[in-house]
């Protein structure tokens, strides 16, 4: 039986296409605050979970929708707790790598009646750049809701951008919702010179009331390190066994990587039941790197198993990446290509 290679395919969306493919991925379909289990080491779960759905209920009601800025920044409504009650059209949820993010903003998505839209950071600036500005801000301001996963800042472009974005679409009634691993005030840190945009930095976290969501990589929990990479011969047979898998070359699908942008990763694993990768290695920079965390979430929100031969896969990132400004990125990549590479195990896809 002959295996799909991912560097055959090349997808592609119409502009006309991407507001309405702003939805959350499949892995969290079926999410709502009622299954988010807290831990209960972790006081801040279950106070998260009440004031995601304290936000929820805000934006249901349209409290403040194209009412201007004193309905929005001004009032508190005493419903909820802490940042979910003070006003703000924007909820931040910040935390760790594992916490539950995702599943808390996916959940506030499901709870809040349309139109609303959800994407990645990176999918929303994609968004910008294919419609425009300002045909972007005509389309999202007719939306109740922006969920944001992943928001990050990682060039002053970036900052400038998403501050006016946001700017202009909370001006106009829409409430964002938001996850990151950095607290809003520290976006960009590490990354490039965020003091010279510290103005448009502090603007952009003004508008967010900050949720904190503490704990460890539930993914983690008493589980083992990464498995071990298979043989070559191991990994092509896996391949061959499994219907809609894939196989290549790891430096061959780094180079395609390079010539797709970043929004167009979930189409390119569409469809596929498994990942197979021959001759992993650690990324050679960070570009590469970049790219990689990008593709492990969009496998990740498709829950498709990872298998590789070469080297293991908590050794992706060089320790040189895992000390600076985009640690908590290869953190969360690494994490998640573990628990894909355990589906893959547990599975017996081998």
């Amino acid at each position: 039986m002959s295996v799909e290679k991912l560097t055959e395919r090349r997808p592609s969306l119409g502009a006309d296409e991407l507001v309405t493919t702003l939805v959350p991925p499949p892995r969290f379909d079926d999410v709502r605050l009622s299954t988010y289990i807290p831990n209960p080491d972790e006081p801040s779960q279950a106070a998260a979970v009440q004031d995601c759905g304290a936000f929820a209920e805000r934006v249901a009601a349209g409290h403040g929708k194209r009412s201007g800025l004193r309905g929005l920044f001004g009032r508190k409504n005493g419903s909820g707790s802490g940042a979910a009650a003070d006003g703000k059209p924007g909820l931040y949820l910040d935390g760790g790598f594992g916490v539950g993010k995702t599943h808390l903003l996916a959940s506030i998505w499901h709870a809040v009646p349309g139109p609303k839209s959800y994407g990645t950071f990176v999918e929303l600036t994609h968004v910008v750049g294919a419609l425009g500005f300002a045909e972007a801000v005509r389309q999202l301001s007719q939306h109740r809701l922006l969920a944001i996963d992943e928001f990050e800042l990682d060039d002053p472009g970036d900052t400038m951008l998403v501050n006016r974005l946001l700017r202009e679409l909370t001006e106009a009634g829409v409430f964002v919702a938001a996850t990151s691993n950095t607290l809003p005030d520290k976006l960009g840190e590490g990354r490039f010179a965020a003091d010279d945009f510290l103005r448009e930095i502090q603007s952009l976290s003004a508008r967010f009331g900050v949720v904190r969501v503490d704990g460890p990589d539930y993914r983690h929990r008493g589980l083992p390190e990464p498995p071990a990479a298979l043989s070559d011969e191991d990994l092509a047979a896996s391949a061959g066994r499994r219907d809609g898998s894939t196989l290549d070359e790891f430096d061959a699908l780094c180079e395609h990587l390079a010539s797709l942008h970043p929004s167009a990763y979930g189409l390119l694993v569409d469809g596929v039941s498994a990942v197979h990768l021959r001759g992993v290695r650690p990324a050679e920079d960070q570009a590469i790197a970049l790219r990689l965390v990008a593709f492990a979430d969009r496998l990740y929100d498709r829950a498709i198993p990872v298998l590789v031969s070469g080297g293991s896969l908590d050794e992706l990132f060089t320790p040189e990446m895992l000390a600076g400004g985009y640690r908590k990125k290869y953190l969360r990549a690494v994490s998640r290509l573990t628990a894909l590479a355990r589906d893959a195990e547990a599975t017996a896809l081998r």
